[in-house]
């Protein structure tokens, strides 16, 4: 599927590379930042990414953690996913939290998220006095262990 992808501040940002895929099978397209930043202990930060995309109607795009930020720096996103929706077309920026008790430092061209795009699926709601019956029931939180 093609998708058309702009630079937002194409002078400015000609160094950052267009997202891609770092493997034939990676899910996630990895984004990269557009700015240096530096996290405090539990700051959160809006991050630029320099891209903007206009997805088909009926996919959206998900902004996902980077494992890798996340197991060594306790930095990870702060809505995961985050939804880029088929009719945005603002620039993609990440949430970006840090969880540890160290400043951690984010460097422009830095891969700080990865993108996955997903087909979504409408729904028409249907009002009903009651809901078929489930062995699991309303069960929820727990209810099957730990």
């Amino acid at each position: 599927m093609n998708v058309p992808i702009i630079r937002v501040r194409p002078e400015a940002d000609a160094d950052i590379p267009v997202p891609r895929y770092q493997t034939d099978q990676s899910a996630g397209i990895d984004l990269h930042a557009a700015v240096d930043a530096q996290l405090e202990p539990k700051q959160t930060a809006l991050i630029p990414t320099g891209f903007a995309i206009a997805l088909p109607p009926d996919y959206e795009g998900q902004v996902r953690p980077r494992s890798g930020l996340a197991l060594k720096h306790g930095v990870t996103l702060l809505n995961s996913p985050g939804t880029i929706d088929a009719d945005y077309r603002g620039e993609i920026k990440v949430i970006l939290i840090n969880h540890s008790e160290q400043i951690f430092t984010i460097r422009r061209l830095d891969r700080i998220a990865q993108l996955v795009i997903a087909p979504v699926v409408r729904v028409v709601w249907e009002l009903v006095s009651t809901l078929p019956q489930t062995n699991r029931g309303s069960g929820g939180f727990g209810h099957s262990g730990i």
